[in-house]
């Protein structure tokens, strides 16, 4: 009897902030794109709850955000290929940056630790100073540790929204 290796784990990052003519709201794009990334190689284990959060940027609506852990034998060019061309089914077009978008699918984190090429940074660059994401990530996977901070993700989020200490010398001016 053998043991079989787990298949590697990917914290993958979901928003959308446009309806879309065959899926609807923006709620409803992130279950869509959760039902396309599922496929032979794909394997979906968790799902966060889908919270509404404020726009990066120029865009003024409000996104739908998500985090879903796969597990996938894909490498990481690949999985990001994959993602890519799941955005391209649903509409995902190169413009401007943190605009208004039917879907957005980021690789937050591999269980493989780091990753860094001219196409991809895991852990995503942005994670520890983005609410949307430590939120959602929080509630599938606390314990997971960033692979640079070795901070987990429920320490992230808890720096992330602690009340920060006032500065007494900035108010005797």
């Amino acid at each position: 009897m053998t043991s079989a290796t787990p298949l590697p784990l990917y914290a993958i990052g979901l928003g959308s902030n446009r309806r879309h003519a065959r899926f609807g709201d923006p709620r409803q794009v992130l279950l869509a794109a959760l039902d396309a990334l599922e496929s032979d190689d794909i394997e979906p284990v968790d799902v966060s709850p889908i919270i509404a959060s404020e726009p990066i940027g120029p865009s003024r609506r409000r996104y739908a955000n998500a985090v879903a852990l796969v597990a996938s034998p894909l490498t990481p060019p690949e999985m990001l290929a994959r993602l890519q061309a799941v955005e391209a089914e649903f509409g995902r077009r190169i413009g401007q940056r943190w605009g208004a978008r039917t879907l957005d699918l980021d690789i937050l984190l591999w269980s493989g630790g780091a990753w860094s090429d001219a196409e991809l940074t895991i852990p995503h660059a942005e994670l520890a100073g983005r609410a949307f994401v430590l939120g959602p990530l929080r509630a599938i996977a606390p314990d997971w540790r960033h692979p640079l901070s070795a901070r987990t993700i429920r320490q992230l989020a808890a720096r992330l929204i602690r009340p920060k200490p006032v500065d007494r010398n900035a108010e005797a001016h």
